[in-house]
């Protein structure tokens, strides 16, 4: 004999799924490869549109932006068990450094893969060294 606590509203399926954790990263998973003369960026952005990516360069940080939204209407038929898809907006920057432009970096995106390649800047260290003054 099996005793199983008594709900108003008891259905097999709530227990069943809440032994699975909800995988719900926030995060875009990137892998960066170093190559010889760039870097290149490679972000998983499985679902979402080209049009709702958009990567930008302030202060010398290159910023990666997404939103997704998932349809809302529910099926008359039946009723969502679990939701575990993302739905909102998905922020990432990396340091690049000041002496990259948006012409000298290039994208694409395939199957929901974003590829972004940034040169790599050869910096003069002797250019941004600066000296202190030191008083009397």
């Amino acid at each position: 004999m099996m005793l199983v606590p008594r709900r108003k509203n008891w259905d097999l399926f709530d227990d069943f799924f809440e032994d699975f954790p909800a995988v719900e990263s926030k995060c875009m998973k990137t892998d960066i490869k170093e190559h010889e003369n760039n870097y290149e960026l490679i972000v998983d952005l499985p679902g979402f549109n080209k049009d709702n990516i958009n990567i930008s360069i302030e202060n010398g940080y290159l910023e990666i932006s997404a939103k997704t939204t998932s349809d809302k209407e529910e099926n008359e038929k039946g009723k969502y068990l679990r939701r575990e898809r993302f739905e909102g907006e998905y922020k990432r920057s990396f340091y690049i450094g000041d002496n990259v432009t948006e012409e000298e970096i290039k994208a694409s995106f395939k199957n929901g893969i974003l590829k972004i390649n940034v040169p790599k800047v050869k910096e003069n260290p002797k250019a941004n060294k600066k000296y202190i003054e030191i008083d009397e």
